[in-house]
């Protein structure tokens, strides 16, 4: 393969290389990349901004992520906290920041990924940044969306009596993790043994191309539901139900048969001598949505697929607790993923 030192393009030569294939579908994008700020017609509604960042070594291993799919999933994790606001993305801007071992080649793979990613979801690219790295790489997606005002749905609105609601299985990205750690620890110490990994294409899946709910979003619209709050399981669902009962200052109670966990991860986890629900609680990165609804609203999603009802909000002074499947009550720790 042919190899294109960074440095020949220079920084906007590189920009316009990487972004000229990505075509502007929103009308509301007035002024994409090109300029020193791109311009988004608001309409009449609120812009809803995030901002997430990878970092080479943390958040991300080269050993075992393609680039297409790192591209690919560093949009969607940026989405889904949109979709979490009852919103939907419309632009993205892209920052990287790279060491002198990446080639042109080398980030086309990483931008095919992100342009996968807007095709899919719809958005444009708008705007970013470019820079040096002493080491390894770095990526920073801001993601832009648009909410009617009355609609947006925070982490604060969850009341005692709510029913708390998660969408999708969760489990699965963080032992898709845990094979590929595996299997990266065996190739180390034997070069020659190729990865198995084909027996476990969902777990693996759920970690290195995970999608963001735009669907449930869309199915809340239809169906006139509004939760009362709401946060993507991005850190484990045990801290992220932390993170609502904070800001809305309640207490829940968990059901563990409530949980949902697929198959396929109940088998790896037993497989990995680990318990699944711990996976489902502290694992990370499924980029489901959890979400609070009044209990009026409960006929309304009931009958819905892929929505499961697991538990309740209670008072402060009751804590969170979960209850197992033997009907023990035991206090719920945030044991997910920690930053710093």
């Amino acid at each position: 393969m042919q190899r294109t030192d960074v440095n020949t393009l220079g920084e906007f030569g590189l920009i316009e290389h990487l972004t000229k294939d990505f075509p502007i579908r929103q009308p509301s994008t007035i002024k994409g990349v090109g300029d020193d700020a791109a311009v988004i017609d608001n309409g009449g509604l609120c812009t809803v901004v995030s901002t997430d960042m990878l970092v080479e070594g943390i958040h991300f291993d080269l050993a075992y992520v393609p680039l297409k799919h790192l591209g690919y999933k560093s949009v969607v994790v940026n989405l889904s906290d949109i979709y979490a606001m009852n919103a939907f993305p419309r632009q993205i801007t892209v920052s990287i920041a790279i060491s002198n071992r990446y080639s042109v080649e080398a980030l086309d793979e990483l931008y095919a990924g992100i342009r996968a990613a807007c095709d899919a979801y719809g958005v444009d690219l708008v705007g970013g940044d470019t820079s040096s790295s002493p080491r390894g790489m770095i990526i920073s997606i801001t993601a832009i969306g648009q909410c009617e005002k009355e609609k947006l749905v925070y982490r604060s609105g969850a009341r005692p009596g709510d029913l708390i609601c998660i969408t999708g299985d969760l489990g699965g990205a963080y032992l898709g993790l845990q094979l590929l750690e595996r299997e990266k620890r065996i190739w180390q110490e034997n070069p020659d043994v190729q990865p198995d990994l084909e027996s476990q294409k969902y777990a693996v899946g759920r970690q290195l191309k995970p999608e963001a709910r735009k669907d449930m979003i869309e199915t809340f619209r239809k169906d006139g539901l509004k939760p009362t709050a709401m946060i993507d399981i991005s850190d484990g669902l045990a801290s992220d139900l932390f993170h609502i009962c904070k800001q809305s200052k309640v207490g829940a109670l968990v059901e563990e048969s409530g949980v949902p966990i697929h198959q396929e991860a109940q088998l790896l986890a037993l497989k990995f001598k680990l318990d699944p629900i711990t996976c489902a609680l502290n694992g990370g990165e499924d980029y489901e949505l959890l979400f609070t609804i009044d209990p009026t609203d409960v006929d309304k999603v009931k009958y819905l697929p892929d929505i499961y009802i697991a538990g309740e909000i209670l008072e402060a002074k009751d804590g969170i607790k979960l209850n197992t499947k033997g009907g023990n009550l035991h206090d719920l720790k945030a044991q997910g993923w920690v930053h710093f």
